[in-house]
Parts: structure tokens; sequence; C-alpha cells
């Protein structure tokens, strides 16, 4: 089936989270500097998403935190025709050079009209939708947007004790800052907001989405990309993360341009040490996340 051409750039809607919005804002520019490295680490969710989601040509799919638009390039390869939104105006744009056929909108999924470009077939999201001010009220509006009996397949986080991913290279900068960061209240937004799955469960019901299966996915983080043994690759993004530029701001001026650079030689010289048969690598916990709109 012919692909569906991009709408133009430009198109925003309010966001009913300004402080995770700003934060986007600050962390997109390494999101897209670095997204050969996400695509390759994150492989294996981006396969169990795509098979979960069962897409098929002439679908209508939308991906939610769409970020620089991995999951629409696999929608455009599906002939689905393909609409990502995106709170990042960056991460929009990212997405618009890498999946030109897709529609992208800069908007946050809480609050923003997605039947525009809707209803769709199926909704998709890796590690976008986490960070909802109001986690059921945004499940609800993308219900809403949605054709009756629509799937949607998503992958979060589970817990930062199962997940190197917060922590390998990065506690090395944290312990250095202060003060030191406060750790988030259980279920805030931000990446671990779903760790648990009776939480994440309600708060799909609440928002109208049935047929729920919320399934352990565990894989592997590999950072040896292209023959690599990873450590560059995880230094660049621990480097770029909210930490890594937190403490550069923080710390560059204490330490001096000398002291930073002997900071990131400890960190580099930890993720040394946990290569594994000469690549850095770490296990990843994740939860697959199916529903189906009861409407």
């Amino acid at each position: 089936m012919p692909r569906p051409q991009g709408k133009p750039a430009g198109r925003v809607t309010p966001v009913a989270n300004e402080e995770m919005s700003r934060n986007w804002r600050e962390g997109a520019a390494g999101w897209v500097a670095n997204e050969a490295i996400y695509d390759a680490v994150f492989a294996p969710v981006t396969a169990a998403i795509i098979d979960a989601a069962a897409l098929r040509p002439g679908h209508r799919m939308l991906d939610v935190g769409c970020g620089p638009g991995t999951l629409l390039a696999a929608g455009v390869a599906a002939d689905a025709t393909s609409v990502g939104v995106d709170i990042s105006a960056e991460m929009a744009e990212a997405a618009r050079h890498r999946a030109p056929e897709a529609t992208v909108v800069v908007a946050d999924a809480q609050v923003a009209d997605l039947l525009t470009d809707g209803p769709y077939d199926r909704v998709l999201s890796r590690f976008g939708v986490m960070f909802f001010d109001d986690p059921a009220a945004a499940f609800a509006n993308i219900r809403r947007a949605c054709a009756p009996r629509a799937r949607m397949a998503f992958a979060c986080w589970r817990g930062l004790d199962e997940n190197p991913m917060f922590t390998l290279g990065s506690t090395l900068l944290t312990e250095r800052l202060d003060p030191q960061p406060e750790s988030p209240p259980p279920g805030a937004p931000g990446p671990t907001a779903f760790a648990d799955a009776d939480r994440l469960s309600s708060l799909l019901e609440d928002g109208g989405w049935g047929s729920i299966d919320v399934d352990p996915l565990d894989f592997e983080c590999d950072y040896g990309v292209s023959g690599s043994d990873g450590v560059e690759e995880r230094l660049a993004t621990v480097l770029s993360s909210g930490t890594g530029r937190l403490a550069r701001e923080q710390l560059l001026p204490r330490l001096g341009p000398d002291g930073w650079e002997a900071l990131v030689d400890d960190v580099r010289a930890e993720l040394r040490r946990h290569r594994v048969n000469g690549s850095l690598r770490f296990p990843g916990a994740a939860w697959l996340v199916t529903a189906e709109n009861r409407a």
C-alpha cells in the first residue's frame, strides 16, 4: 500500500507535566546523539514489542514517546500508517528524519487530542509511557483515540535493584554531588514509575483498558556495538544522561578540567571491570505489557 507522507513540523500542543517536559528538552540531545547505541542495546526490547503488537499492513499505529523514531521506522516497514507523539521537539525532529513517511507530533499524550490522526488499531511504546503526571488519565486519553478492540503493546522498566542500567558508571558521579540527589518516591514519574506490576495493571484498568497482561521481559544490555568492547559507548550514554549533565555542571568548576577528566577516567575504568568476555554487558529487566481497548 502507498505510505503516507509525514505532516509538516510545527504542530505543538500544551503539556500537563512541565517538569518532565523540561527534563526531556535538556536530555533529548544525548538520546539523539546516541541513537545507534540505544537501538543496539534495546534491540531485544524493540523486537519483543513489534512481535507482541502483531502489526499488519494497513494498521494505523501510534507510537507514544516515540523518541528518535525506532518503532516508527518499524511501523513504516510493516506498511502501517505510523504516527508518533513525543514531548520533545528535538526528539520529534530526529524521528521525522528517520521515518519521513510517518507523522510526528510534538505533544503530551496525556492531554493532546490524539484523534486528529486516529483512530488507531495499534499503540506501541518503548520506554515512553512512564513519565506521565497522571498515568490513568494518560492511558484513558490514548484509549479514546483508538478503534474498538485496538491493541496496545509497550515495554517499561522494572525496579532499580534489577537494572544496572541506572547505576553502572553513574554511581561514581552521584557520590561526588553535593547535595546528593533525592530518590523519587515509588510510582513517581520517571523510568521506574511502573516497577509495581499490580499498580500498572490498575492504572490501565482505570484508563479503560482490558485483557491486560504484564509479563517479565528479561534481556541483555550489550554495549559492544560493531565489535567494540562497549566501554566508550556506555560512557557516552552516562555522560549525556541527567546524572552526567548534573555532575559536569557541578564538578567541572570544582575539580577543574584535569580533575574532571580524571573522574571520567575513573568511570571508564569502572566500566572496564564489568566487561564480560570482552564486552560490556549486563542484565535488563522490563515489563512487556499488552492490553485491548474494551470499547
